[in-house]
């Protein structure tokens, strides 16, 4: 497959992420010859200029490790005090492990808020973008020592697709504990098949994520089919392999895929679009009529204040703001109108919007240019 055998070509920037169950014992404890082999591999990947950014997880389970705990708690405060105990862990093992081999590391701890916010994003941006410069190796968590539930990612798979989109990563890896997606789960049925390549993410492919793994690890299938829609939205190609499998990195980077391939769709969003669509948070909601609806869906085009039949929230200008249809939400965008005028000019028409408000400074209520559709594709 030609479009399946190109990707490789003139890879420059990876994202990898590896999770808890790659580099834990199942006692919570840091597996160090595993720690040590994907450190060496990833450095080795420097040595080819080959841009890296690691996204880790572990820092819960190395905290458990610290204190001999068996169970992951289930109080956030817990969780919050052993990510704040095994983040160092973590981190000193890093550093320590990538000098050996003559590489500059740095922690980069983020929460929701920092991607969500279009400044804080941009400048988790610029951050990163100014660490590769310089060779360093970023090495990213979500920052669980102050995150609460609304401000969480929720996992690193997610995290780590949107990291890709925000450096516009060449290939998204991600190392878990399993060869790849199965057509079933092969820890339950032997005839389970590896699915090698993933052309497009049909409700038939999501339907064979099963449930979160393991007892330290806070993924599974299910947000590595969420992490592969982000990532392929976005243009980029993203492998789901077994982690502890020896030269697992050198394997990938050579053009072979030892897991499943997520194929990046053809028409890559930009990264603004790519932000609306799966990094900002909705501050509000417009209901639209069936024709507003249609000439978003099928024709692309603005939402006009005609086609607004009501508004729920109290938002400002510039605001992320979720548009629903006829069955639920069909598209988000960029709001050009504080909620008080829309509920003004709403239904009516654009050259009426001077009357109503005193002021035009747009005809649209959400220009097309920074409105993303629903399934974003």
């Amino acid at each position: 497959m030609k479009k399946e055998t190109t990707f490789w070509q003139g890879i420059q920037r990876v994202v990898v992420k590896v999770g808890t169950s790659t580099l834990t014992h199942t006692t919570g404890k840091l597996n160090l010859e595993q720690l040590e082999r994907l450190v060496r591999e990833l450095a080795d990947l420097r040595h080819q200029d080959i841009e890296v950014i690691l996204v880790t997880s572990g820092a819960v389970g190395a905290g458990m490790g610290k204190l001999g705990l068996k169970e992951k708690p289930k109080t956030i405060p817990e969780k919050q005090a052993l990510a704040a105990i095994g983040q160092g862990i973590l981190m000193h093992m890093y550093e320590k492990l990538f000098g050996e081999y003559g590489e500059a590391v740095a922690q980069v701890l983020l929460t929701r808020e920092d991607i969500t916010n279009r400044e804080r994003y941009l400048n988790a941006r610029n951050t990163l973008l100014t660490l590769l410069r310089l060779g360093v190796v970023p090495i990213i968590n979500e920052n669980d020592t102050v995150a609460f539930e609304e401000i969480k990612f929720g996992d690193n798979d997610t995290l780590a697709s949107l990291v890709a989109g925000l450096i516009d990563a060449d290939l998204l890896v991600l190392l878990s504990d399993i060869e790849g997606l199965y057509t079933a789960d092969p820890r339950k049925n032997s005839a389970a098949q590896l699915i090698k390549v993933v052309e497009k993410l049909t409700p038939e492919i999501r339907k064979l994520a099963g449930k979160p793994g393991t007892k330290l690890g806070s993924g599974g299938m299910v947000t590595k089919i969420q992490a592969a829609r982000i990532a392929t939205d976005s243009g980029i190609p993203m492998i789901v392999t077994n982690g502890s499998r020896e030269g697992v990195m050198r394997v990938i980077m050579q053009g072979e895929n030892p897991g499943t391939l997520f194929l990046p769709r053809d028409h890559r969003i930009n990264s603004r679009k790519a932000w609306i669509a799966y990094a900002s948070k909705a501050e509000g909601h417009l209901y639209v009529d069936m024709g507003a609806e249609k000439a978003l869906v099928e024709k692309g085009k603005s939402l006009l204040p005609s086609g607004v039949t009501r508004v729920e929230g109290d938002f400002e200008r510039g605001c992320v703001l979720s548009i629903m249809g006829q069955t639920g939400e069909i598209a988000r965008g960029i709001v050009n109108y504080t909620s008080s005028e829309i509920k003004k000019i709403m239904g009516c028409q654009s050259k009426e919007i001077v009357k109503l408000l005193g002021h035009k400074d747009y005809d649209e209520v959400i220009h097309r240019d920074n409105l993303t559709l629903k399934g974003y594709s």
